[in-house]
């Protein structure tokens, strides 16, 4: 398979280590064999098989940071950086290993008790337990505080009440990492994280929802009936879930950015081999200086982002990554991810409006990128609000 980093750059990235570039080859062999050649499949069904979560976790795919006593490598995130790469790079959308390894498991580790974690994660590192992160319900995405579902104490145990949707892994996952209100009167103060055992009468899934793109990701509204989950399963402090999460958005929001500037490269070096190969006119599409100069102009924004990308992998690795930094490299990249497709696109004619070409699949599964982890509109509110710090009059 073309290495598509070294087409645009012609040079080493100086991050990895020779066993981080032993478990790329790795992961690079699983998707070959084991995703690419099922991903349509998956896509027409809208859910991946549950073995092949525990394929994945066979080879190391899942949780490859969480620490050895917990079932994990206790490998640096650049493993994770390896995985998100090697998925992109062949658009593979579904299973939903990002939101498994990125966010859920994250969570638990940074907050969860010792009884937690000794439960849940050695399971998520083999595939055996599927996570999904809770968040998002019909009347409160990025605003927290508007979070209507409800935990009350009850004994030893929490009684949980309340909707969500979009939730990716939601028809496989078996424990949600879930957002609730302990404290209603207290705003984003009183919402507390709890990992809720999705495998229980009060937890009920809703339907796999029908999207745009990323179709083999299983997408749920998942309905909370007295769900019930021992305190134990409380991360941190009641009251403490706003602030989990906002310590967590820097990395999933450079996750993002991972995946995005991947599939920009990607996508250029797809439509380099194309117009190298398609003629019009009695010429090939890259004799055009029209063809030059657009891909040059790609080439030359992304390897720019890649730069940008890689430096604030850097930071994340050496704990200084911002959240406007975060904010900075999510919103530059994923608009970019989103140029790239399109004009990409462009060249492959009726070609890439025909879902069996990868251009055409990257350009569908792109549109999600300014929304997820952050709309781009959030991302420049983080961004100005730091930029005129102090000086804003509200």
């Amino acid at each position: 398979m073309t290495e598509t980093y070294d087409a645009l750059s012609g040079g080493d990235r100086g991050i990895f280590s020779s066993e981080h570039q032993q478990f790329r080859e790795t992961v690079r062999r699983f998707v070959d064999e084991e995703l690419a050649p099922h991903h349509g499949e998956w896509e027409d069904a809208g859910v991946v098989p549950r073995e092949v979560w525990k394929r994945a976790g066979e080879v190391g795919m899942l949780c490859p940071t969480i620490p050895e006593e917990f079932g994990g490598f206790g490998a640096d995130w650049l493993y994770n950086v390896v995985v998100i790469e090697e998925l992109a790079k062949q658009g593979i959308t579904g299973p939903g290993f990002m939101v498994h390894s990125e966010m859920v498991a994250p969570y638990i580790l940074a907050a969860g008790s010792e009884e937690l974690k000794n439960s849940v994660l050695p399971g998520m590192a083999t595939g055996e337990i599927i996570g999904a992160l809770g968040l998002t319900e019909p009347g409160a995405g990025s605003d927290v505080k508007e979070i209507r579902t409800r935990a009350v104490r009850n004994g030893d145990d929490y009684v949980i009440n309340g909707q969500k949707v979009y939730i990716s892994n939601g028809q496989l996952c078996d424990i949600m990492v879930t957002a609730c209100k302990t404290d209603p009167a207290a705003g984003a103060r009183g919402v507390s994280l709890i990992a809720i055992d999705a495998n229980q009468p009060g937890f009920k899934r809703g339907r796999n929802l029908e999207k745009i793109g990323l179709k083999a990701q299983d997408t749920s509204e998942i309905f909370l009936e007295d769900a019930r989950a021992p305190a134990w399963r409380r991360l941190a402090d009641e009251g403490s879930g706003f602030g989990i999460m906002m310590g967590k958005l820097a990395q999933e929001r450079l996750t993002q950015a991972v995946r995005s500037i991947c599939v920009a490269e990607a996508a250029i070096q797809w439509t380099v081999d194309y117009t190298a190969e398609r003629k019009a006119f009695g010429h090939t599409l890259a004799d055009f200086q029209n063809t030059q100069f657009v891909l040059a102009d790609l080439a030359a924004e992304t390897l720019s982002a890649r730069v940008f990308t890689d430096w604030c992998i850097k930071r994340f690795l050496a704990g200084e990554l911002t959240s406007v930094e975060a904010a900075k490299v999510k919103l530059v990249v994923t608009n970019l991810h989103v140029k790239v497709v399109d004009q990409c696109l462009q060249f492959f004619g009726g070609y890439g409006y025909m879902t069996e070409y990868p251009i055409a699949r990257a350009y569908i599964d792109a549109r999600i990128v300014r929304i997820a982890g952050g709309a781009a509109e959030v991302m420049k509110q983080i961004i100005g609000r730091d930029l005129f710090k102090g000086r804003l009059s509200s």
